[in-house]
């Protein structure tokens, strides 16, 4: 009969441990598996790029949901893969099936992307064309560019994290790492880029109230002040650089 311990592995013990489980999966994909870190770089690209665009809420939607459409598949295919090669150390016909249905899946929502990003960015107005208007393009959507800069934001936190999480396993013992807090990150992120929007004194105080919650929650949770001060400067660092290569030359 299994032991208390072992049966409290299986579940997650609150909503911000199934998080920080759900972002060691997340980890774990970009930095070990290499579709993964190369589809979350070309992902940052199509991000960029679409700066460059005049895009519609809903042209942006698509662009956003096939990005993390793909990533999503090839995480599914990741598991399975996983799952396979512990259950099955031989060759099985079956087992190949479940790895070539999953790599199946990653290819429908690769061509997928391409389909959406051909006339997304394809069938619009010529680049150097668009190069011509673009500060004037971005300025006239900040909540375009306000999603870029989040995007970019979790991207960061991700590539910060795996950076950090490789040393940890390249040294073969488990120890202390400085882990930056993404939570942090995220929540001045936004923070930052609803005070640029806004201007307006409550709602900047509202939002503050609330990632300085997100601040203290994070220290409560066994992160080091330095840990959550440096996710916060992060998130603020690269939403300020994000506006400030658009907005602020103008």
């Amino acid at each position: 009969m299994k032991s208390k311990e072992g049966d409290s592995r299986l579940y997650n013990k609150n909503f911000l441990q199934a998080v920080n489980n759900s972002v060691d999966g997340i980890i774990y994909c970009a930095t070990t598996q290499t579709n993964i870190t190369k589809q979350l770089i070309l992902g940052t690209i199509v991000m960029i790029l679409s700066l460059f665009y005049n895009f519609t809420t809903a042209e942006f939607l698509c662009l956003t949901f096939a990005v993390f459409f793909v990533i999503f598949a090839e995480m599914i295919n990741t598991a399975i893969e996983t799952i396979v090669d512990l259950l099955v150390d031989t060759y099985h016909p079956k087992a190949k099936i479940a790895k070539d249905v999953g790599a199946g899946a990653v290819v429908l929502t690769a061509i997928n992307a391409i389909i959406v990003a051909y006339f997304l960015f394809f069938r619009k107005t010529e680049i150097s064309q668009v190069a011509d208007s673009l500060l004037n393009q971005i300025v006239s959507s900040p909540i375009h560019l306000s999603f870029v800069a989040i995007i970019i934001t979790l991207i960061a936190i991700l590539a910060m994290k795996g950076a950090f999480k490789k040393r940890e396993l390249s040294d073969g013992v488990k120890q202390e790492t400085f882990l930056p807090s993404g939570q942090s990150a995220l929540a001045f992120a936004l923070l930052t880029a609803i005070w640029i929007n806004s201007k307006n004194f409550i709602v900047f105080t509202l939002s503050l109230i609330l990632s300085l919650i997100v601040f203290v929650n994070r220290l409560n949770d066994k992160k080091t002040f330095a840990e959550v001060l440096f996710g916060a400067f992060m998130g603020v660092l690269v939403v300020i650089l994000v506006y400030g290569l658009t907005i602020f030359k103008m």
